[in-house]
């Protein structure tokens, strides 16, 4: 199957899910990830409708999309992957948004060169809730200091929090972890105005899109489900 076939595959499921659920299509942005995937594979995404991509790796990303954002302003690359501090201008400088933010050295790192953008940097702040191999803040106590920290940044925009759920069959552990992040949005939107600087929910790949849509995903991350053959 073709790329856009399936993108197409991957609406009707979206579709259905929101239909499920009572929520507006356009509540949701789909995201293509693009790691380890070649221009041309891209570029295809984009003619099929995918107009936000997300990396995981800084130089990987700024050699792929460099041209490309020249050409067709209105993508937007997102870094998904963990960021090192050395990384950190370079990641500043090209993304439009970080999301893997899960300590406040790195808050401090982007809040130091972002300044040099012509417009804030968009953050999402990355809540641990249950896959074991990945990073995020460890509970609630350490993502508000992070949010404290952030919002005294006037280089960064926040946008809001991003997770990723366990690698399980288990729907219910995934509905936990992402009802985790709701709570979180919550808890922000009362202790730091205002909301909508938390609007965006960053959770869903390609496995566990449609239960992070019953669960109130705006944001869907999928790579393999787009560019496999």
């Amino acid at each position: 199957m073709s790329i856009a076939e399936n993108i197409a595959k991957i609406e009707e499921k979206i579709q259905k899910a929101c239909a499920f659920t009572g929520r507006k299509r356009n509540e949701i942005t789909l995201m293509g990830v693009s790691k380890f995937v070649p221009l041309c594979m891209v570029e295809e995404a984009l003619r099929a409708g995918i107009s936000c991509f997300g990396e995981s790796r800084v130089k990987e990303g700024i050699n792929k999309f460099e041209l490309l954002r020249n050409s067709v302003p209105e993508v937007r690359l997102h870094l998904i992957g963990s960021l090192q501090r050395n990384k950190a201008k370079n990641a500043a400088l090209f993304f439009d948004c970080i999301q893997s933010v899960d300590r406040e050295q790195i808050i401090a790192e982007l809040a130091r060169f972002a300044g040099q953008r012509e417009k804030p940097l968009e953050i999402l702040l990355e809540l641990h809730t249950g896959e074991e191999t990945k990073r995020g803040f460890a509970d609630f106590d350490d993502l508000f200091r992070a949010v404290e920290m952030l919002m005294n940044a006037g280089t960064l925009k926040p946008r809001g929090l991003m997770t990723m759920a366990p690698f399980t069959e288990d729907k219910n552990l995934i509905r936990s972890s992402f009802r985790q992040l709701v709570k979180a949005q919550n808890e922000l939107e009362k202790r730091f105005p205002p909301a909508e600087n938390w609007n965006c929910l960053s959770m869903g790949m390609s496995n566990d899109f449609e239960t992070a849509i019953e669960e109130g995903s705006s944001m869907l991350r999928i790579g393999s489900l787009i560019f496999k053959e």
